[in-house]
């Protein structure tokens, strides 16, 4: 009699596991319909809304405005804290909002709106408001960019996690980093020499924060196309307190996830320094519209062209080895930018940069996807959100101060110090994702 109950057992979990297969097979048959579409969709959102939100956070002109209206670097550092440490706060309740939905699309939709309107309301404030309030509600606008930003990037990474297949992901970030940043780069030159140089519409700023607010909400009326599949199972609906009392429990089963953790906050504190970039380099050569313009478009460029060889590079090899070359060229760049002194020499060194942060970011993003199961994705991404928002909001403080206080220089070494740990964590602590599949592990 107990032999049967457990033959009947075991068929009742045979069936079960039957059951999920097939699910997962009609799951993934479903994406492979539908993929020319949504690849098409996170193509065109990623050009136009990449193109705009580049020229906010670019390390150029929000720091030259704000320092234009300040005259202060702790103020410049200040917000830029401001804009992360909204990201921070936001990142794991956007994980909430989502891993309990079948369809997480329309929630961005909202979200990804609430972020649009906070770079509407930097370019209104410019327009309409005198220098001291133009300051405080371009503060206030950058932390609810921040905020909604760190909700916006859990859903839509989850989204194309969702749509797009791993073996094309690399790719497409790649190429759509690559088309984005080369339109980027030339609106970077047109708001810079022409929008900021001539004063265009009474405040060039206000003008190119305008313009980039067209370019994002175009992108994300792009997203309307996408054919979201269901997925064949997906994590109950927890409150946010549950689901972060389950956090520790999820890199203790991942001891290399943890350390990644700390390798991608580590990278994020090195942030400290970038605001200041275009500050010391005005302090060199001076700062027109013409020089904030070629600067831009030199780091755009470069973090352009060479998003499609750290894609090609992350499809091959895996999104570890780009994120170590990618800020060994961070690190290097910025050691250069201490000394030259002249328009093109500090224009490559803006170009090493822009290649060195556009790795880390591509790879930051790519590579959590391959740690762990699909139900876990928003939290993952969450946890990482939140760890590089708060570096990003303590290192521009922290760096305004050190800049203010002691120099650019010391900030500069600093941050040098701080890439090279990240880089040692990444090599001696963290294994490759990709190829535990490959090993069955």
């Amino acid at each position: 009699m107990e032999s049967k109950s457990v033959e009947g057992r075991d068929e009742t979990g045979a069936a079960e596991a039957a059951r999920k297969a097939d699910a997962e097979t009609a799951y993934e048959a479903v994406i492979e319909a539908n993929l020319p579409r949504n690849y098409a969709a996170n193509l065109a959102h990623g050009l136009l809304g990449q193109t705009g939100f580049r020229l906010i956070n670019a390390p150029t002109f929000i720091p030259a405005y704000i320092f234009l209206l300040s005259g202060s670097e702790f103020v410049v550092g200040l917000a830029l804290a401001a804009q992360w440490m909204g990201a921070a706060v936001s990142a794991t309740f956007g994980a909430t909002l989502i891993e309990h939905r079948k369809r997480v699309l329309p929630v961005g939709f909202v979200i990804g709106a609430g972020m649009r309107l906070g770079v509407l309301g930097l370019a209104l404030s410019g327009f309409f408001l005198p220098p001291h309030w133009a300051l405080i509600t371009a503060i206030a606008m950058l932390c609810l960019f921040g905020l909604f930003n760190g909700m916006q990037a859990v859903i839509f990474n989850t989204l194309m996690a969702k749509v797009i297949p791993l073996r094309l992901r690399g790719r497409l970030t790649g190429f759509r980093n690559f088309s984005a940043g080369l339109t980027a780069a030339g609106v970077s030159y047109l708001g810079g020499k022409y929008f900021v140089g001539e004063n265009m519409l009474g405040n060039g700023y206000a003008t190119t924060f305008l313009l980039g607010f067209v370019l994002t909400a175009t992108g994300l009326m792009m997203l309307l196309i996408v054919k979201e599949p269901i997925p064949p199972s997906i994590r109950p609906r927890a409150k946010l307190g549950q689901r972060l009392r389950q956090i520790p429990a999820m890199l203790a089963e991942d001891r290399s996830l943890g350390f990644y953790y700390v390798a991608a906050a580590l990278a994020a504190l090195a942030t400290m320094a970038v605001p200041f970039y275009i500050i010391y380099a005005g302090q060199r050569i001076g700062l027109s519209g013409t020089t904030l313009g070629i600067l831009s478009t030199a780091f755009l460029i470069a973090q352009t062209t060479t998003n499609l060889a750290w894609g090609t590079v992350a499809d091959r090899f895996g999104n570890r080895l780009v994120f170590m070359m990618a800020i060994g060229i961070w690190a290097v760049s910025i050691f250069a930018l201490m000394h030259v002194g002249t328009i093109w020499t500090v224009a490559a060194v803006f170009a090493g940069l822009g290649a060195g942060q556009g790795g880390f970011m591509n790879s930051n993003m790519n590579i959590i996807v391959e740690f762990g199961a699909r139900e876990d994705l928003p939290m993952r991404i969450a946890v990482l959100n939140t760890c590089t928002s708060v570096m990003m909001a303590m290192g521009p403080l922290c760096g305004g101060l050190i800049a203010h206080g002691v120099s650019f220089e010391a900030l500069f070494w600093l941050a040098i110090t701080v890439l090279a740990g990240s880089a040692a964590t990444m090599f001696f602590l963290v294994d490759e994702p990709r190829k535990r599949g490959m090993l069955g592990n």
